[in-house]
Order: structure tokens, then sequence, then C-alpha cells
């Protein structure tokens, strides 16, 4: 129950409230992503929301929650006439599980009656039941792009298109979507973050105190879960009332022109790409206002909903982080405010005026004068900002580097690193060094036919894909193979005995779709940080080539780990994760010098592989080795090497100068790796940043 909750126990949970809050009254503002550290109660609060939403009329027997009062004309159930049976049921609330099909999601032909009563029926899916409720979407970040596609769709156009094996359907499917997602096990493409309307950052409180209240709350749930929920009955049924009225007097709400040219300038100046950013933050800003008890839109209401709408909105990179910069925001505010920005005084439910959700009408709910808690005012404190330690980071304008450098700096790129004019200086000895922009790579595959995640690098057998024949199942059926299906059962139709219009079908006549596509691998970067890398200013080049090899591990769905090696002894600076953005972080920071344990990083590689086959087995491996081949502390690189016989590996050679010795040459071949030179990575890079500007 939301009411239950002290939200002051964990830092964010005011806004997500208000977020979701925002979304029961009007379903426009298009669904919440909650981004937070596990642990932080996002799952408890979403599955709260669904019982605080009005219950819903619909027509006895739609499998598709018709309305009674206007039905979709084009239900795959009807069409249904007025004044048919109506049943009154609560909101549902239907969870998207991770592993789930595409069938699954959307619906698909009924088999079963398709070929045992020979008619063409529509199976409905979770967008069917979902529809008037709740579509919740644990760990979303984890879900195959092509169905965060699907239901992204779904939820935009408020409408389910399905074509699947000659059936052609299409139903209503209005819901509130909601994604939890925490971000260490990898982030959303800026895509598909744009189509979420809000998004809302969680941390946990470090306040014993607070943290004390949650733990005590939840002993008294164990101990008695009917006293505890009738303790705060009243608190929850006066929130779901207030919802209630919002939704029914969110169409009154006007919004002053101004305040649309305010939203409109806020928008531009934090450069959002295309227009749903303003029209997400108008559509919550009258529900702010609303659920305010106000009719009139005032900047207060821009504020709350620029704080929700636009940080997920700003994150350009794959390596940039969500967040907003507050200070900017209120500047924004401040000189587009007009002299329109308190209520129309003819408006009944003004601030002042008698609005039928103030102190008299079941009180607040949750701590702040509007049931809301501290933080949903837009007012300032650890709660009200939306990640403000990634703001800071986000304030700039530009595109940066690594290193921190606006990319315009870094033009001349990896190449300008070793010129004799205009070179940088070599980062000192235990120093980390900066990085250019990051440039297109060739793609890197792992030889074979994998059966890894859907990804974008190796060839895979995989649920997605096209098709490239059928077999017999391999315990549960995963997509049926029609045709090959009827072949296997058509020629003992007779001896079985069939006599009706359907095939008589036995287990082992079925046969399921064999597909390829493009599986995720595992990339692990070996990366050389010694003081030979530094001496010869080369570090720049080196970080700008793993960045770039980070940024097409990203774009192709690959976990990533980060092994360094320098000194003494190699490091797992990042253990394999499918945060990119974790690498990133770690390679800005990576200092280089001293001696070069060549050895110990391939021995540290073999370790962490090792590890990683018995986590993942399905997933195959790619080791990335950025190394110019020297070897000068201890390790027999020989053997170290025999560790990773039978990994596929490519070796980057950093090797320059006019005098080379070739020892990253025989590495490559001792290991049957790939080998490029890291010139020819420069130089692609060069050629495709040539090419755009020409273009």
């Amino acid at each position: 129950m939301i009411a239950t909750y002290p939200f002051s126990a964990v830092v964010g949970l005011d806004d997500l409230k208000l977020a979701l809050v925002l979304n029961a009254v009007s379903p426009r503002v298009g669904g919440v992503l909650v981004r937070g550290e596990k642990g932080t109660a996002k799952s408890t609060i979403v599955r709260a929301l669904a019982a605080q939403l009005p219950p819903v009329e619909a027509v006895t027997g739609c499998r598709f929650a018709c309305d009674p009062a206007a039905p979709d004309p084009a239900c795959p159930d009807g069409p249904h006439e007025p004044g048919e049976q109506r049943l009154r049921r609560p909101a549902a609330l239907v969870e998207l599980p991770v592993g789930a099909s595409e069938d699954r999601l959307v619906g698909a032909l009924d088999v079963e009656r398709a070929l045992t009563e020979g008619v063409k029926a529509f199976q409905p899916g979770l967008l069917a039941a979902a529809h008037r409720g709740v579509l919740y979407v644990d760990e979303v970040n984890l879900l195959h792009d092509h169905l965060v596609d699907l239901l992204l769709d779904a939820a935009a156009l408020g409408t389910c298109y399905v074509e699947r094996e000659t059936v052609s359907v299409r139903h209503a499917a209005r819901f509130l979507l909601v994604g939890t997602m925490n971000p260490e096990e990898g982030e959303l493409r800026p895509q598909l973050l744009d189509r979420f309307g809000l998004t809302v950052e969680v941390r946990a409180s470090r306040d014993p105190g607070e943290r004390a209240e949650v733990v005590r709350r939840r002993l008294a749930f164990e101990a008695g879960p009917e006293e505890f929920a009738g303790r705060w009955a009243a608190e929850e049924s006066a929130l779901a009332g207030r919802i209630a009225r919002a939704r029914d007097r969110l169409p009154g709400v006007r919004l002053p022109d101004a305040r649309l040219r305010q939203i409109a300038t806020v928008c531009a100046a934090f450069e959002v790409d295309g227009l749903r950013a303003d029209l997400v933050t108008a559509s919550a800003a009258m529900a702010h206002a609303v659920w305010q008890g106000r009719q009139v839109v005032t900047t207060d209401d821009v504020r709350a909903a620029a704080r929700l709408s636009l940080p997920h909105r700003r994150r350009r990179d794959p390596f940039d982080a969500p967040g907003l910069d507050e200070e900017l925001l209120e500047r924004l505010l401040e000189e587009t405010s007009g002299p329109d920005d308190p209520d129309d005084p003819d408006d009944p439910h003004g601030p002042d005026g008698p609005g039928d959700d103030g102190p008299g009408d079941g009180g607040p709910v949750g701590g702040g004068p509007d049931g809301l808690g501290p933080g949903d005012g837009g007012s300032s404190g650890e709660s009200a900002g939306l990640g403000s330690e990634t703001s800071r980071e986000d304030a700039g304008s530009h595109p940066q580097g690594v290193d921190g450098q606006a990319a315009g700096t870094a033009e001349a790129g990896p190449q300008a690193v070793d010129g004799p004019a205009g070179s940088r200086p070599a980062a000192p000895a235990g120093r980390p060094a900066g990085a250019a922009e990051p440039y297109r790579v060739p793609l890197l595959q792992v030889p074979g036919l994998g059966e890894g995640a859907a990804g974008r690098r190796s060839r895979a057998r995989s649920a997605h894909g096209r098709v490239t024949g059928a077999r017999r199942p391999r315990g549960r059926l995963h997509g049926l193979h029609l045709t090959a299906t009827i072949l296997a059962a058509a020629p003992h139709q007779r001896t079985r005995g069939r006599t009706g219009p359907g095939l008589l079908l036995r287990a082992d006549d079925l046969r399921e779709v064999v597909r390829e596509g493009r599986e995720g691998n595992l990339v692990l970067f070996v990366v050389d940080a010694s003081g030979s890398m530094a001496a010869r200013r080369r570090m720049t080049a080196v970080k700008t080539a793993v960045l770039s090899l980070l940024l097409d591990a990203y774009q192709r769905r690959d976990k990533v780990g980060l092994v360094t090696f320098r000194g003494a002894a190699a490091e797992v600076v990042l253990p394999p994760t499918s945060s990119v953005e974790a690498g990133a972080a770690r390679l800005r920071s990576l200092p280089t010098g001293g001696r070069t344990p060549l050895a110990a990083g391939l021995a540290k590689a073999a370790d962490v592989l090792r590890v990683e086959r018995v986590r993942d087995p399905a997933r195959r491996p790619l080791l990335v080795l950025v190394t110019d081949g020297r070897a000068t502390a201890g390790g027999d690189v020989e053997r170290a090497a025999g560790m990773l016989d039978g990994t596929a590996s490519v070796v980057v050679d950093c090797e320059s100068g006019p005098v080379r010795l070739g020892l990253a040459v025989r590495l490559a071949a001792r290991l049957r790796a790939r080998l490029l030179p890291l010139d020819a990575l420069s130089d692609l890079g060069s050629a495709v940043r040539d090419y755009r500007k020409a273009v």
C-alpha cells in the first residue's frame, strides 16, 4: 500500500509517487521509468498503485476489457451491442516477465483450435489483459529490444496491431506503463528512454532512523497483515478517491499560451530531440494542476512536470548519465514566467478557491500538504532534485569525451597524439590520460554459430531472426513451425481414423522453428596500462580506441569486462557487466605507468573467462587485447597465452614509430587472433568523421 511506506526512507520516492499519480490521472503522460539501486521498494510501490486506481466497468465475457459505455468497434470479441451485460472489477495489474515471447506480449493465432477444429481464432496477449489497467515491466533494461519497441508503440498509440499466420487483429491497448531498472545492469538506449513519459531516480536513505522505520513497518506487516492494512485503509481510500476526482476534472484544465511557450522554451533550451518532450511536459503539467486542485496550469506545474519529463531526454551519448541542471531550469522558468502566473481569478478551483481536494476532503495522504511529501512541488532539497549528482555532470550542452573535453577540441583524434607538432605531452606516470572523440570500429565477431542471448554481434540460433528450418522440440515447444507440423501429421490421418475437418495431431508431429539471428557476446578488454604505453604518448590514442570499442559493444548488446595490467600485476577493473557506462567510467580514471606484466594480464583474463563460462555458459566470449606486445615483468607469456587457447581473440597492436619489433604480431599468431593495428582503427575513425562532415 502506498500510504504505508515512509517515503523519506528512500530518496526520490516522493517524486516516484507523484509520477505514478500523474499517469493515473492522465494516461496521456506516457508511463514512468523508475531507475534505482536494488532494494529501494521500486516494485513494491508500483504494485501498490493498482489498488488506488478507480475500478473499471467491462463488457461481460470480453477478453479485451471493452468499456460498455464506449465499446471498441474493432474489438475482436465484438461488436458489442448497447446495454450488454457488464461487470465492475478492479483495474488490472499485469506483469511482463523478462523472458516473455513476442506472441505472449501481443497475442497470436490459437494454433490448437486452428489445427484441431479448422477455425481461425486469435489468442490475446498481455497487452489485451492490461487494457485500462497497469502494465508493469520489472528490469525493463533486460527486456529484448524488439519487445520494448512493441510495448512502447502500443503505449503511444493506445492500440495493438497483430499480424500472425494469416491473422490480422487490431484491439485497444490503453494502459499505464511502468518500468523499473537497475542502471548497474545496463542502460536503455536513448531512443527507448525517450518513449517513457516520465522518469524518476531513487536511492536508499543513509539516515539510520528512516531505515529503521522501514524495518519496523515491515515487521508489523508480517506480524499481522490484516491489522496493518486496516490501520492505513482510510488514507488509501482517500488517495484513491482523489485520483478518481482529478481524472474526472482533467478535461476542464486550461493550458494558457504563456505556459505553453514556457514549456517550449524550456525544452528547446535543454536541446532535447524531437517534440515528444514538449507534449509530455504539457500533459504532465495539466495533470499536476488538476491534482493540486487548479484548473489553470501555472509555473509550479510546469516546473514539476519538467523535472520528471526531461532528465532522461538529456542523455544523447550512450555514456551520458541522465540528469537535469536544476539551476538552468529555475533560470528559464524565471525568465519566461508571465503576469498570468497566478491562476485565473475567476477559476473556482484556484489555489485559494473552494476546490474539493483541500484539507477538508479526506485530509492529506503521505506527509506533505498535498499528500505527496516534501518532494513534489518543485522544492529544493535532496529528494526534490532528480539525480543531483548527475546533473552537474550533464550540465554542458556540448558532446563530451570520456575525459570531459569538448568534442571540438579532440577533432584531430588519435592521430594527433604522436605527431611532433601540436602533440599532447605524455601523462605523468600513475595519472590518467585523456581520450578523444570515439569513432566507428570494424565489426568483430566470434566465429561459428552460437546460442547466446539476443544481440547484434555474432551469428547465432535465436528466437528472433530469419527462419532457416524446423526441428523436433527439445523440451518445451518454442515457436511452432506450422507448415512442418502439418507435413509431419498429414501422412498419418487415415491410419489415425480422421473423419472431421481438423487434423489429428500427436506430440511427435510438432515441429518448432529454427531461426538464425545475432547474439550478444562477452567482450573482455585486456588493456596494457604500463609505462611503455605512456612514454610514447599513446595512452590517449589507446583510450580512444577502447572507448570506441566500448561504444560498439553497447550498440551490439554485449556484456563487457575490463582487465588492466601495469607495474607488477593485473587487475580486474570492471567485472563482466551489461553496463558499458561503468566501463567508460573506469576507463576515464585509468592510470598509467610502471613495468609491463603481460603474462599476468593474460592469466587474469583466463581466470575471468573461466568463471563466466560457469556463470553464463551460453554467452560466448571475445577477448580484445590492447598492447604493444612488450613484456618487462615476471611471468611466462607463452604459458599464459596457452590458458586462452580456443578463445576468440583480437589483438590491437599499439606499437608505433619507425622501428617496430613486431611483438604484438607474434602474440596474435600465438593466440590465433585477428590483428588490428591501432593506426588502422584511427584511420577508419577519421574517414568516417570526414564522410559525415562532407554529407
